[in-house]
């Protein structure tokens, strides 16, 4: 395709001024979009050559399962590739509400809403429950989704630090006397740490002011709660979370997301969720896909053992080795690396040696926090755990990150 050349209107200076990318590519750097060409579950192939996957979300293994994939193959033929429409019109299989009745006995609530996206489930749940003299309290780790939530909401949005109940707790007081609505909404695990929020903490606020309790579940479903059931179940402490949110694009292994909750609070959402009511609903084949991958969860409980096992190795390894995988609790494993130059070829002479994992940079870390975010699936083998780390330890001593 022939270059062309943005007209000079002043809408598109930011375009134009945007090059750091291209120095990022010029420099063999570029970490992002690469394209697989195939997929064996651990291992993948991109630019023809296999790589041990360790940046993948998918914790169970599942997405290669072959009950998954008959029960995505079998919707395919009998609804179709899509459902053309809206939740709230004619998108609305049998399929839909079978998987909501599964979710809400799984997660222990009333009841449950299934969105396309697990972005658009934070979306609409926000955006719908907190209104213009709400308030809705954000913990400054919490997931895109969420903040984008709060943002698309006509509430006010309050953020504290990272896992600070104190702070939490003063800027509660106020809105608390003013009778103010409002909602506590956190990640159950940090995408970007690893570490597991406080539910229990973070109940007594929400009781204490009067507030709603909302955890997104999407790092914990599956991962966390003694069958996977969450970071609320985890604790004990499914009857003090008023919502569950989560996600079907991990554990699951396909795309979607849901809201849990009371019988009102999911019918409050049917009829006033707009990335709901006006997003087409999830397709027929993936949502047969996560009803089986559920299933299969609840069926193979040795999956999870499998991933706390993977897990536990990887992140003695790494400490063994000496760097720096932070607070990390789950399969999550950050390894801290330092500038982002350095992260990006610590990225590259892993690629190349055919590992395979995540650079995370600003704007969603500190500068000088930018790290290699590494995650475990539950069909990794302890070999391909070991090829990884020492990979890893020979790569850091040259960058002398360790």
């Amino acid at each position: 395709m022939a270059t062309q050349t943005l007209p000079h209107v002043a809408l598109f200076d930011k375009c134009r001024d945007f090059t750091k990318v291209h120095e990022i590519r010029a420099a063999g750097l570029y970490p992002y979009f690469k394209p697989i060409s195939e997929s064996e579950d651990t291992v993948v192939v991109i630019e023809g050559k296999k790589r041990l996957m360790l940046g993948s979300n998918n914790y169970l293994g599942l997405t290669h399962h072959p009950k998954v994939l008959e029960a995505a193959s079998r919707a395919l033929h009998r609804y179709g590739s899509g459902c053309t429409g809206s939740r709230f019109l004619n998108g609305t299989l049998d399929l839909h509400q079978q998987l909501e009745a599964a979710l809400a006995e799984f997660v222990g609530k009333e009841d449950c809403l299934v969105f396309s996206t697990g972005y658009n489930a934070n979306l609409g749940l926000i955006s719908a429950l907190v209104g213009k003299d709400d308030v809705v309290y954000l913990d400054k780790l919490d997931h895109a989704s969420i903040v984008d939530g709060a943002k698309m909401s006509y509430g006010t949005t309050s953020r504290f630090n990272h896992g600070s109940l104190a702070q939490l707790d003063r800027k509660m007081a106020p809105d608390a006397a003013a009778g103010r609505g409002m909602m506590i909404i956190v990640d159950g695990v940090y995408s970007m740490e690893g570490d597991i929020a406080d539910v229990a903490g973070l109940s007594a606020l929400a009781r204490k002011h009067g507030a709603a309790l909302a955890i997104d579940d999407a790092h914990s479903l599956g991962v966390l709660g003694p069958n996977g059931d969450g970071t609320a179940a985890h604790f004990g402490m499914t009857d003090d979370v008023d919502i569950i949110a989560g996600t079907f694009s991990k554990s699951l292994a396909s795309i979607g997301g849901f809201v849990a909750s009371t019988s009102n609070v999911i019918d409050y959402l049917r009829h006033h969720c707009r990335p709901l009511i006006f997003t087409a609903s999830l397709p027929p084949s993936n949502t047969a896909g996560v009803l089986a991958a559920l299933q299969v969860m609840q069926q193979e409980p040795e999956r999870r053992d499998s991933l706390w096992a993977n897990t536990r190795r990887l992140q003695e390894g790494f400490r063994n080795l000496g760097f720096d995988i932070g607070p990390t609790e789950t399969p999550i494993v950050p390894v801290l690396v330092g500038t982002l130059e350095t992260t990006f070829l610590f990225w590259r002479k892993l690629f190349d040696a055919g590992v395979f994992s995540n650079p995370v940079v600003p704007p969603a870390v500190p500068p000088a926090q930018c790290r290699l975010r590494t995650s475990l699936m539950a069909t990794h083998t302890f070999d391909q755990i070991d090829f990884a780390l020492e990979t890893f330890a020979k790569i850091g001593r040259e960058l002398r990150v360790i």
